[in-house]
């Protein structure tokens, strides 16, 4: 296979015409690293290469491109680097931004947490699911729970006083106890609560 034309495209990426017929885009830098150039003769193991390489250095480009605007679960990176990448790539990105330390499942799951129990005022179950949902594992995520100290009277009395300032009848009343399950508060606490909060 002879490469018989290379075009600049954005992005930086290139285009590369193998036998007078388009092929595929590669990462300019691979192609330079490799001294890859108009006329080189190329086999399948060759080229199989550059295009690992290509999907590599995509996929640790996109994985610092998304940690740089907040920090991401090991999953949730991995997730939204294989809509561009291969699976292979993008898990050989994870590892490394793991090893570099930019990603720890262990610290997002802390700030994370807090966030949803002391800013959006879920109870712990909650919190649990949502942080199963970005991909941490049942233990880490309960070991973070278990660190944190959050009075769930304080947390229901706090919404109902933001959402339901005047709880007179009874269609308020359960809208509001509806929406104290919704962020996962059991029954026991909702109608302590309700109780402190109506004397």
């Amino acid at each position: 296979m002879k490469i018989t034309a290379i075009q600049p495209r954005r992005k930086m990426l290139s285009a590369v015409y193998i036998d007078g017929e388009y092929a595929m885009n590669l990462d300019t830098r691979v192609l330079l690293e490799n001294r890859v150039d108009v006329g080189n003769e190329l086999d399948d193991e060759a080229l199989r290469e550059l295009i690992d390489l290509s999907n590599e250095r995509r996929a640790k480009e996109k994985a610092l491109w998304l940690i740089s605007y907040r920090s991401h679960s090991k999953k949730e990176l991995r997730d939204k680097i294989r809509r561009t990448c291969d699976a292979e790539a993008a898990e050989k990105a994870v590892t490394r931004m793991e090893e570099l330390g930019l990603v720890n499942d262990g610290d997002y799951a802390r700030m994370y947490a807090e966030k949803l129990i002391f800013t959006k005022r879920m109870s712990k179950r909650a919190a649990k699911m949502e942080l199963r949902r970005k991909g941490i594992d049942d233990e880490t995520a309960q070991a973070v729970l278990d660190g944190i100290d959050v009075d769930y009277q304080q947390q229901i009395t706090a919404i109902i006083e933001r959402k339901y300032p005047h709880i007179e009848d009874e269609k308020t009343r359960r809208r509001a106890v509806a929406a104290l399950q919704r962020l996962g508060y059991g029954w026991d606490d909702i109608k302590a609560a309700l109780s402190c909060f109506e004397e």
